[in-house]
């Protein structure tokens, strides 16, 4: 894989760290971490499903191994970055069907969630394209 492409995929793996560490401080909040969330933001975290949780579990775990398989060029980044893309886009959907997430916080809302998915599905577009062109192994 050329720099270019090793710089992407470090990028990447950056990326999914972050967004693991963001689940694992999400699953480690004690009651009285939670307790001093705005309250909206409260009302969201108590309408949310467990099967959404497991969801961004998924979703960050797979992003983060699809990444180091990219950084590594290995073929299988592409069906890891995918199911990456595919619970991130449900999770996302099903914060929006199942909570008040929309009525608390309007259009505004939208915004880190279309952020999270575009890069997401950026990243997994690269490691299609990057298999495509012989990067992969």
């Amino acid at each position: 894989m050329p720099l270019g492409g090793r710089v992407v995929a470090l990028t990447a793996l950056l990326w999914n760290l972050f967004g693991l560490l963001v689940f694992v401080l999400q699953l480690a909040m004690t009651p009285a971490q939670r307790a001093a969330l705005p309250l909206e933001q409260q009302q969201i975290d108590s309408a949310m499903p467990l099967w959404v949780l497991l969801l961004f579990a998924v979703a960050t775990i797979t992003g983060t191994a699809g990444s180091i398989a990219l950084l590594l060029a290995r073929r299988w980044a592409v069906p890891m970055l995918q199911l990456s893309l595919i619970a991130i886009v449900v999770q996302m959907l099903a914060s929006y069907a199942l909570t008040p997430v929309w009525s608390l916080t309007g259009a505004a809302g939208l915004l880190l969630p279309a952020l999270l998915i575009l890069m997401v599905a950026a990243i997994w577009l690269f490691a299609r394209s990057a298999a495509r062109r012989g990067w992969l192994r």
